[in-house]
């Protein structure tokens, strides 16, 4: 007799690792973005469990997150999470493809940037301090895009072939 476990039953029972998160200072002058997040994976029956336990603790309990579907091949309606379920929703050309919305009771509306999961470590940084900085005027998509240029503009400095001024 043979027997399957699925990944999903495999996948609940793996303690997963903690949330990387970053907020803006509270009570500081609010920005376009609360912080940033940067899963793991673009799985969101994984991931959202992970964040919302994060959050749950400071920012009372989420109950909703929207996301655009252009970085999230599958998006759950649901998601069952400790104690709870979060309601997902997702918005194409309403909602920055780069940004999670979470949705609170008590707090009332988080802003995320979402960092790709596939981001090299010290990008992950700068975009994370980026995104939290109190009365930050920049969009998530536009974070995303000034750190495309600027590792752009380092690579282009880093070719052997670049000219040099003498």
């Amino acid at each position: 007799m043979t027997a399957t476990i699925e990944p999903t039953i495999t996948k609940e029972r793996l303690p997963s690792a903690p949330a990387r998160l970053s907020l803006a200072p509270t009570g500081s002058v609010p920005g376009l973005l609360d912080g940033a997040w940067w899963p793991r994976s673009r799985d969101l029956l994984r991931e959202i469990p992970t964040l919302t336990k994060a959050l749950d603790a400071r920012w009372g309990r989420i109950t909703h997150v929207t996301v655009n579907p252009t970085h999230w091949p599958v998006i759950p309606r649901k998601v069952p999470v400790t104690g709870h379920t979060v309601h997902v929703g997702w918005f194409a050309a309403e909602q920055d493809p780069n940004k999670v919305i979470l949705l609170s009771y008590t707090v009332g509306r988080l802003d995320l940037l979402v960092i790709p999961p596939e981001t090299e470590p010290a990008a992950a940084a700068r975009l994370m301090a980026a995104a939290t900085v109190p009365g930050g005027i920049r969009t998530a998509s536009g974070l995303m895009a000034d750190e495309a240029m600027s590792l752009d503009a380092a690579e282009a400095r880093s070719r052997p072939d670049a000219r040099r001024p003498e």
